[in-house]
């Protein structure tokens, strides 16, 4: 499949970008949180700096997303941002203190959250329509997140924690010079009714899908912090932790390489309502069956729809909705909202139940979450699903 689409499109740069990106987020999201245990941060400060992502998620894309619809180009973003992603970082290899730590982390976040939107839709102009293919370059992503969370999972059970730091940080550097190769797309010919910004967002079904998203967002917050203190403080080695992320990316792996038939199938709207239903699940089975291997396991898969086919179905609405004129900032607002007031609302709130009603509640309440964005979507998106 991949020499097939590589032939129309610059299929390898972008699976590279695709790749770095998120083997940086598999660096750091299972681990950092470990990292800043060992540093002596509490539980609350680890949920606000980490959440600092999520905060940037929310205010850069918008901004990122608008002015690329403005100048008509992405790519020079896209590189800039790489670049400065680097320098952020590095400040956490100058000084472990709180406040350092935190402008780092603002630094970073602001500038490392503006690029994927823009990558994404680069993509959907390479593919010039042909949206079931994007799970084929997606999916390198998901096997760089593997190749970095179990890799690193098993030097940690013998390096310090503080090779987070570096491997964290050759991972951007990846992303940076993938950046620097990839091309700009242009953007098709459109015969589109011009339709204002506002127009679009004022439909209820687009209402619905971004507050369905953000409440998706907000019940994986507990998972993105937490997860990884959660096993090993239930006697999990550091190796097994890797191992537990990378299933979960494993599944959706399979779910983004199957998007081509699931959408032929089902509809969009139907693949993120039975996404939602399945997260309601999976977080009551990590919070009270951590004790239990085969539990922990199952609810692993289960990530293939609760963020696999979750995402890959949210992207292509997205895109559909926004059309041509306004795709970077509809891809921006999905960001913005889902990723990134979604994932701080989550993740700040988990930061302060994790030490007042334990674990196993924290995560009830990202079911919560999820059910809350299935009744959303479910009473929003008021379409046959042949209409999706």
């Amino acid at each position: 499949m991949g020499g097939t689409i590589a032939a129309m499109i610059p299929y390898w740069r972008l699976s590279g970008y695709y790749f770095f990106y998120f083997a940086f987020i598999g660096a750091f999201s299972p681990y950092f949180s470990l990292y800043l245990q060992s540093v002596g941060r509490s539980a609350g400060q680890i949920a606000v700096l980490m959440s600092l992502m999520s905060v940037m998620r929310m205010l850069a894309p918008t901004l990122w997303g608008w002015l690329a619809d403005r100048v008509g180009v992405r790519t020079p973003i896209v590189r800039l941002s790489a670049a400065l992603s680097v320098a952020g970082f590095g400040g956490f290899l100058v000084s472990d203190a709180y406040g350092a730590q935190f402008v780092s982390m603002a630094f970073l976040a602001f500038f490392w959250s503006a690029a994927l939107p823009l990558v994404e839709t680069l993509t959907f102009s390479h593919l010039a329509g042909k949206a079931g293919s994007y799970g084929n370059i997606r999916v390198w992503g998901s096997v760089g997140f593997v190749v970095a969370v179990v890799g690193l999972g098993y030097l940690l059970d013998d390096l310090p924690i503080r090779a987070v730091l570096w491997i964290a940080l050759a991972t951007l550097g990846g992303i940076l010079l993938c950046a620097l190769t990839i091309p700009e797309a242009r953007r098709p010919p459109t015969h589109e009714e011009h339709v204002p910004l506002r127009t679009v967002l004022r439909r209820p079904e687009v209402r619905a899908l971004l507050a369905a998203c953000f409440f998706m967002s907000a019940a994986h917050g507990a998972l993105y912090v937490f997860y990884s203190v959660h096993l090993v403080e239930h006697g999990y080695s550091k190796s097994v932790v890797g191992w537990m992320w990378a299933l979960g990316v494993v599944a959706e792996i399979l779910v983004f390489m199957g998007m081509p038939r699931i959408v032929k199938a089902y509809s969009l709207r139907g693949i993120l309502v039975f996404s939602f239903a399945v997260a309601v699940l999976r977080f009551v089975l990590i919070g009270w069956g951590a004790d239990s291997l085969a539990v922990l396991l199952f609810a692993q898969i289960l990530h293939g729809a609760t963020f696999g086919s979750y995402h890959a179905a949210a992207v292509a609405v997205v895109n559909n909705w926004f059309g041509v004129r306004h795709q970077a900032q509809g891809q921006a607002f999905y960001g913005s909202i889902s990723f990134g007031a979604g994932g701080m609302i989550g993740g700040l709130i988990s930061g302060y139940t994790w030490e007042w009603i334990g674990p196993a509640w924290t995560y009830t309440a990202g079911s919560v979450f999820a059910l809350a964005g299935l009744v959303v979507l479910v009473a929003g998106w008021r379409v046959r699903p042949s209409a999706a």
